[in-house]
């Protein structure tokens, strides 16, 4: 309601010129037709007289009675019709004068697209439409970067992919020729070339994955299908296997939270989203570090944060790091980063939980933090 007021009251200015027009047009219409009678009345009777006794043979009396009858007894009619017919004239003219307005606003919509960077300019009586046009304006300038920088990233990263996909495809080739040419060779020499070979493999088994992660990302709408999740046996679970990927490297994922902490979501989307930030903590950690993941409640709410120690990330690389496509340093062996889409791919999924993530970077440590709503959940 108070919204609808507001919108009302932001056209009185046009509101009142047109008041003033449109009385502005009575007036002079009553005053013109007023004067033209006035003046058809007592300056051209004598002439009416004289022509209907000339035309006619009638005498002054005769002449005058019909002057009197025809013209002075109906003066108030004509008056009327004369004032109705001035009206509907200089409407005509009015009616030109505000279509104008519509024309400005015709030429300001054709500008949201036509002039990127030109604000758009309206008369005074039209200032909330002009705000309201170049809002839009802005609005889709914005959408229209965005959507050309992730266009992009993408077209970057795919050229990245398929550089990557040759190295390890290579390797492959090159280790299977070497076993296929010396069926003799020593069979420690063999396995070691097997298990590089595998090794290959399975690298590019991740990153052909990455390509139909990118094709999936565009295509896929996400649907929920909510339960009831044990929240600290997910964690657990997600980090349990996490174990193989950071214990070569001494890293290790500590779960706090307390047991039987409920959450109401989708299991499967849920336990993708800390997958992918705890993935993105793996890769960008110290050696022998510790990755800390805790979960709490806070009135209908459950908080988890997941904090890492490693290189902080810039404060203008903090803005786009859910972005799709964003990799927080592209010169990287793709070995560290992914396709760019874990983190965009857990904000998806945490906004249509009605929730959000966001995440922080200092010396000390890099925290992303998960809030969800949970008007189901319970700690026990």
């Amino acid at each position: 309601m108070r919204n609808r007021k507001r919108d009302k009251g932001d056209y009185s200015r046009l509101k009142k010129k047109v008041f003033r027009r449109m009385l502005l047009i009575v007036l002079s219409a009553v005053a013109v037709v007023f004067f033209l009678c006035l003046l058809t009345m007592w300056r051209f009777r004598p002439n009416v007289v004289n022509f209907l006794e000339k035309a006619f043979h009638l005498s002054n009396d005769e002449a005058g009675r019909i002057w009197q009858e025809v013209f002075s007894d109906n003066a108030l009619l004509y008056v009327f019709i004369a004032i109705i017919v001035f009206i509907l004239i200089f409407l005509r003219f009015s009616l030109s004068w505000f279509a104008k307005y519509f024309d400005e606003i015709s030429a300001g919509i054709d500008q949201l697209v036509d002039k990127p960077g030109s604000d758009i300019i309206l008369s005074p009586e039209l200032a909330h439409m002009e705000t309201k046009l170049n809002k839009i304006k802005g609005t889709l300038e914005r959408q229209k970067w965005d959507a050309q920088e992730a266009e992009q990233r993408k077209n970057d990263l795919v050229v990245y992919l398929a550089h990557d996909i040759k190295t390890p495809l290579t390797s492959v080739i090159g280790y299977l020729s070497l076993l296929d040419e010396a069926p003799d060779m020593p069979p420690e020499q063999r396995a070691k070339y097997v298990g590089i070979t595998l090794e290959k493999a399975y690298r590019l088994e991740q990153l052909i994955d990455e390509f139909f992660e990118i094709t999936r990302f565009n295509l896929q709408s996400i649907v929920l299908n909510k339960g009831k999740i044990n929240l600290s046996f997910m964690l657990n679970q997600v980090a349990d296997e996490f174990y193989p990927m950071l214990e070569p490297e001494g890293k290790k994922a500590v779960v706090d939270a307390p047991d039987g902490l409920t959450l109401w979501g989708d299991a499967d989307k849920l336990a993708r989203v800390f997958n992918n930030i705890l993935k993105n903590a793996a890769a960008y950690s110290y050696r022998g570090s510790i990755i800390r993941i805790s979960a709490r409640q806070e009135d209908q709410s459950v908080i988890i944060v997941f904090a890492n120690q490693g290189d902080p990330i810039p404060s203008a690389k903090l803005e786009t790091i859910f972005d799709q496509f964003f990799r927080l340093d592209a010169s990287r062996s793709t070995n560290s980063g992914g396709a760019g889409l874990g983190l965009a791919i857990a904000k998806k999924i945490v906004t249509a939980h009605g929730g959000n993530i966001t995440a922080t970077s200092n010396e000390e440590r890099t925290v992303f933090t998960v809030t969800l709503p949970n008007q189901d959940g319970t700690v026990g």
